[in-house]
């Protein structure tokens, strides 16, 4: 997954890509990074997406390393893998 995302990086050093993954490795690599969320209210279903500045990228990726719990480790790693 790291070897994707970093030939993804390198894809968007030169064109725009836009990718969708649950893969911290890949998620990474990029420049920008959004969080999309399906969420459902009085019937209706939605998504919602934002815009993630650095806090919320260690956040997101540190939730795709760990799951629901995110602890001190993972965001450690989250910073890692982001070089932040």
């Amino acid at each position: 997954a790291e070897i994707v995302g970093q030939m993804l990086a390198r894809l968007g050093a030169q064109r725009q890509v836009l990718c969708v993954t649950h893969l911290p490795q890949v998620a990474a690599q990029a420049d920008w990074q959004w969080s999309i969320a399906k969420e459902s209210s009085d019937g209706a279903t939605f998504s919602r997406v934002r815009v993630l500045d650095e806090a919320g990228r260690v956040e997101e990726v540190a939730r795709m390393l760990g799951g629901v719990k995110i602890t001190d480790t993972t965001r450690r790693h989250a910073r890692e893998m982001l070089g932040v």
